[in-house]
């Protein structure tokens, strides 16, 4: 094989076998299938007018579509913009704003939200538009298809794969710009730790815009040669039946989010007889948000599975992980996998020695290029090291245990909120809030929980007289929902109310949040809504 990393990834489409590389809905596509309509899709999008390293972006649901757009954005050196099918129109317009794509692929149910932000951010020339599904506006996706399948290049290691927009946890979302290198050898990397291969076969229920299911799973099971069964979303039933399905082939590793892990447990507890379908697997996996160890735990009693917890990063990758063969530690992320290196520091930058707590930075062979045209941001995130290696602050604090394992304590900055696997921006739902007429100031804080690592906190100060308002707090959270829901993504939506008569802070005007955090402690939530 080639030295090239594109020959790995590109290895098992250009043998064209007719292997099974993806199942979804009924539809199966062997390697040999996935190529020549990833071919075609490249053809027809170059006929339209689109040339290399210029920004597709893909706005959809789950679905065969998106694995074909990816492979086609990249035989045609298309720079593939995944975006949340769940983000409204204000987030899109500004990634649309800033990428400035030259096609957009997007699915029926995207196209009131994608016609709004296209409206807003008034791109010219008019991007060539690919619709998905019947009466979708635009090319027709399945009349890319109908174009010869003709041969084309595969793109260059440097050339730019993704980009992939952060959640604005610091202001505007940012483009995080991985070339091809940087994603196949950080997946060659992982997948090699864990052991995957051709024989394995993958359920995955995770979405394809971001690093954990598009990377991991789409990039690394094409790097291995292995079957993937796609869901279109996360449902128990459906996956635990995928480990018991003999006819059409049993899946054999799952990869998930702790919230997930919270749902199977608790089918795991109503269903026993499930857990003998979970026990036939080889491997489960975690990552995008801290898994408990007593979940852990709780889920390896019941399967006799331990599962893989992994730490990663938009902007990194995949840096750390528990080995597949040998001893993994319930709670903590691992160590660093083969190409990256990891330490934790002071405020002064120097490291500092186990057990103690520090901000985690990271050397990864994935570590992108940068934030998309925002070199002064792109420099703020690194260290370069005496040695002269760049290193990445991740924002999170970490401590090393005496096994030189890593363990991730919680974020830096309490601006920024993880629930259900998402980093999610407490400034960006603020200025949502603020528009509120009963709204007078508010601040975004995450509560611990236990299903979501996090619930979404609004701390109110009212417009209003605060005996009025204590008398239905719950009608107040719904209002301040359904205005959020207009704007943002309903995963950011507050799910608890705090009403209070003014926002803490310190003498110098700093909003002081860990107090907000320390009143809802003990006083309590006014309002509770359901959800993360």
């Amino acid at each position: 094989m080639s030295t090239d990393a594109t020959a790995h990834l590109f290895a098992a489409l250009e043998r064209g076998g007719p292997e099974l590389a993806y199942e979804f809905a009924g539809q199966r596509l062997s390697w040999a299938d996935l190529d020549a309509r990833a071919r075609s899709y490249a053809q027809a999008l170059a006929s339209a007018g689109v040339v290399k390293g210029e920004r597709v972006v893909v706005y959809a649901q789950t679905c065969l579509e998106l694995v074909v757009a990816l492979f086609g954005n990249y035989y045609l050196g298309a720079i593939h913009v995944p975006v949340n099918p769940r983000y409204r129109e204000a987030e899109l317009a500004h990634i649309l704003a800033d990428s400035r794509p030259s096609a957009i692929v997007c699915d029926v149910e995207g196209e009131s939200v994608m016609a709004g932000a296209l409206a807003q951010a008034g791109l010219t020339p008019t991007p060539v538009r690919v619709g998905i599904g019947d009466g979708a506006a635009g090319l027709a996706f399945a009349s890319l298809l109908e174009s010869a399948p003709t041969p084309r290049e595969r793109p260059g290691d440097g050339d730019a794969a993704l980009m992939i927009y952060t959640s604005g946890t610091t202001g505007p979302s940012k483009g995080a710009l991985l070339s091809h290198a940087q994603v196949i050898n950080n997946m060659r990397a992982l997948t090699g730790l864990w052991t995957w291969s051709s024989r394995d076969r993958l359920v995955l229920a995770l979405p394809l815009f971001h690093v954990h299911g598009l990377c991991i799973g789409v990039h690394g099971a094409a790097i291995r040669g292995m079957a993937v069964l796609l869901e279109r979303r996360f449902d128990v039933a459906s996956i635990v039946e995928r480990f018991g399905d003999h006819e059409r082939g049993r899946a054999s590793v799952f990869m998930g989010v702790p919230t997930m892990y919270t749902s199977l447990v608790e089918h795991l507890r109503e269903h026993p007889a499930a857990a003998a379908k979970l026990a036939c697997a080889r491997m489960f996996t975690s990552g995008s948000a801290a898994l408990s160890a007593e979940l852990w735990q709780e889920f390896a009693a019941l399967t006799g599975q331990r599962i893989v917890e992994r730490y990663g990063m938009t902007e990194t990758l995949i840096t750390l992980s528990n080995p597949y063969i040998g001893q993994r530690i319930a709670g903590a992320v691992g160590q660093p996998v083969p190409g990256c290196d990891a330490a934790v520091i002071d405020e002064a930058g120097d490291e500092l020695p186990p057990g103690e707590s520090g901000e985690l930075i990271v050397h990864s062979n994935g570590l992108m290029d940068g934030y998309w045209n925002l070199p002064q941001q792109t420099a703020a995130t690194r260290v370069i090291d005496r040695d002269g290696r760049s290193w990445f602050r991740t924002g999170d604090i970490a401590y090393v245990d005496p096994q030189g394992y890593f363990h991730i304590v919680g974020r830096k900055s309490v601006d920024i909120i993880k629930s259900g696997g998402f980093k999610i921006s407490a400034r960006e739902i603020e200025e949502a809030l603020a528009g509120h007429p009963v709204v007078y100031e508010v601040a975004v804080v995450g509560v611990p929980d236990e299903k979501w690592g996090q619930r979404i906190v609004a701390c109110v100060v009212p417009d209003a007289p605060m005996a009025g308002i204590l008398d239905n707090p719950g009608e107040l959270l719904q209002s301040l929902v359904a205005l959020h829901r207009a704007l943002l993504a309903d995963y950011k939506q507050p799910r608890g109310l705090y009403l209070c008569d003014e926002l803490p802070r310190n003498a110098l005007g700093k909003l002081q949040k860990h107090r907000l955090l320390e009143a809802i402690e003990r006083d309590g939530l006014n309002a509770e809504g359901e959800g993360s």
